[in-house]
């Protein structure tokens, strides 16, 4: 008799197959002495260096900006000074390589969880690298995603970005972990890759190699023991469903021809170059990925390049820029910002122009260069806006540089709570549902045990969204979403009906929310929008917008 499993749905899409779990961490033998501490430490520092240049190959390798970064990024720690001194302190202090190399990644890990906030998403690029590094320093295989010869939902405590980005969806039909959350390296890559997956399904750990299941990413549902003949059925329907979403085309619009614009997130101009999607612009061109881990800020005719490539490749040359957002929780090593005991709720976005002002001066100058060369026209935001002050000093500072379309990322309520008066000084807003998730309900993206706050069908959250869209209608400027929220096609509906008026998100996702729109009247998503804003709970809002459910 089959049965269904819970988690948090973070990547649409329905799929069926055997379960084929991912090989576990590698195990610590019993410590041995050291005779040779150098040569000890050798073995440690030459397994830690071929680990970063592993991940730096993969991140040469990898389809897209995100992917890219991430692997960069782990590349990065692997090859850091701080970790190498300390393993080198557990070496001397008698620690054999392996052992030495667990207990430095140990240390660092617990430093970054402290941190909190989005350095403690490194901890689990952390556990990849001491993974990868003891597996080596013990001549053991190097865990990643197995190869069974026949396609499979792949079950997994978590996935690594190293294992994540080279998946290919022809032999894995879906993911699912019993940790995590949707803001997760594994949430942003199954959506990068058009992959269902269902995050913190605790009692999926439970459930044995080769059991036949099907996934679906958008109810967060995992149906165990549904048998052969089943599975073969979903996978007939899946495909067919993809096929049928591939060849929608168009601009995005209700049954009744309601416009809503839907647009692309995106981290440069590669991104564009193979989707092949039929999107109407870019709705979030995230700069940061041109700054993440360089020793040196980017140079003015660097950055002028980069944007340039972006307005020029654009679909319609649509482009919403948002400038660096980066800071303590988001670490760039060029910027010599001091740390935080809480760096979520530090100096991060446009609060880095605080303490320094000229790394925005020249990403505005750049951006104005690059639209005067390309001749495009771009709408320019700044993340972390949170008062009326901050945004009428970023509108000015980007205005006197000729940039006519001037907005501010909605990330914490007191923005939202303000956004009328945000818009007397703006020309739109953009919402980022993940962190203004996070930071309404004061609950850490990454902190698995409480994803549950952060799906997005909260009706807190809602209700924050529905008043960015009825400001953005009192004045008549735009509000769209670009934050993960917008790539669920049954919730599109529902934000339509808030009055949002475009939705940005990754390239897979473009079609089916383009499918959903086009099922339902403006009225219709009107009614959803007020279902999901009288519900208790995400899932009562879901069971009330579809019947059955």
């Amino acid at each position: 008799m089959a049965e269904t499993l819970k988690g948090l749905g973070v990547s649409p899409g329905r799929a069926a197959g055997r379960v084929c779990r991912m090989a576990a961490p590698p195990e610590l033998p019993a410590p041995t002495p050291v005779a040779d501490a150098d040569a000890e430490l050798g073995r440690a520092l030459d397994a830690l260096r071929a680990t970063a240049t592993e991940l730096a190959e993969r991140a040469e390798k990898a389809p897209d900006t995100d992917a890219r970064a991430i692997l960069e990024a782990q590349s990065f720690i692997a090859d850091d000074p701080g970790l190498h001194e300390s393993v080198e302190a557990a070496v001397r202090s008698g620690k054999d390589a392996a052992h030495a190399i667990d207990e430095a990644c140990a240390h660092h890990r617990r430093a970054l969880l402290a941190a909190g906030g989005y350095i403690a998403e490194r901890a689990a690029d952390l556990d990849d690298v001491r993974n990868r590094a003891v597996a080596t320093v013990l001549g053991l295989p190097v865990p990643g995603v197995p190869t069974p010869g026949h396609p499979f939902v792949l079950v997994a405590e978590d996935l690594s970005p190293a294992d994540t980005v080279n998946l290919d969806p022809d032999t894995v039909l879906a993911l699912v972990t019993s940790k995590g959350g949707p803001t997760s390296h594994t949430a942003i890559l199954a959506r990068a890759r058009g992959l269902p997956a269902v995050v913190a399904c605790r009692e999926m750990s439970e459930v044995g190699e080769g059991t036949w299941v099907s996934v679906d990413g958008l109810r967060g549902e995992v149906e165990v023991g549904i048998g052969e003949e089943a599975a073969t059925e979903i996978q007939r329907l899946a495909e067919a469903e993809r096929r049928r979403a591939s060849t929608s085309r168009g601009p995005g619009r209700t049954s009744d021809d309601h416009p809503v614009k839907l647009l692309l997130n995106i981290g440069s101009a590669a991104d564009l170059a193979p989707q092949g999607v039929d999107a109407e612009g870019v709705g979030l061109f995230r700069t940061e990925f041109l700054f993440l881990d360089r020793r040196e800020e980017p140079g003015y005719e660097e950055q002028v390049a980069a944007y340039a490539a972006v307005f020029r490749a654009a679909p319609g040359g649509h482009v919403v820029v948002r400038t660096l957002d980066a800071g303590t929780d988001k670490p760039l090593p060029f910027l010599g910002l001091a740390e935080e005991t809480n760096p979520a709720l530090g100096v991060r976005g446009l609060r880095v122009s605080r303490v320094r002002p000229e790394v925005l001066d020249t990403q505005l100058d750049a951006i104005a260069e690059a639209a005067r060369q390309s001749g495009a026209e771009p709408w320019v935001m700044a993340p972390m806006v949170t008062t009326v002050g901050e945004a009428a000093d970023f509108a000015g500072r980007a205005r006197a540089r000729g940039i006519a379309r001037v907005g501010a990322m909605v990330e914490v309520p007191a923005a939202a709570l303000r956004a009328e008066r945000l818009l007397k000084e703006l020309d739109f807003l953009s919402i980022g549902t993940n962190d203004l998730s996070q930071y309404t309900f004061a609950s850490d993206r990454q902190h698995g045990d409480l994803a549950d706050l952060l799906d997005p069908w909260q009706a807190a959250l809602l209700q924050l969204i529905a008043d960015c869209a009825a400001a953005g209608q009192a004045v008549g400027k735009p509000v769209g979403v670009c934050g993960e929220a917008a790539a669920d096609p049954l919730l599109a509906t529902v934000l339509v009906g808030l009055g949002v008026t475009s939705l940005s998100m990754s390239a897979p996702s473009v079609p089916a929310v383009r499918e959903s729109l086009a099922a339902h009247s403006l009225a219709q998503c009107r009614d959803n929008a007020r279902f999901a804003l009288g519900a208790d709970d995400p899932g009562q809002a879901r069971k009330m917008i579809v019947p059955g459910w």
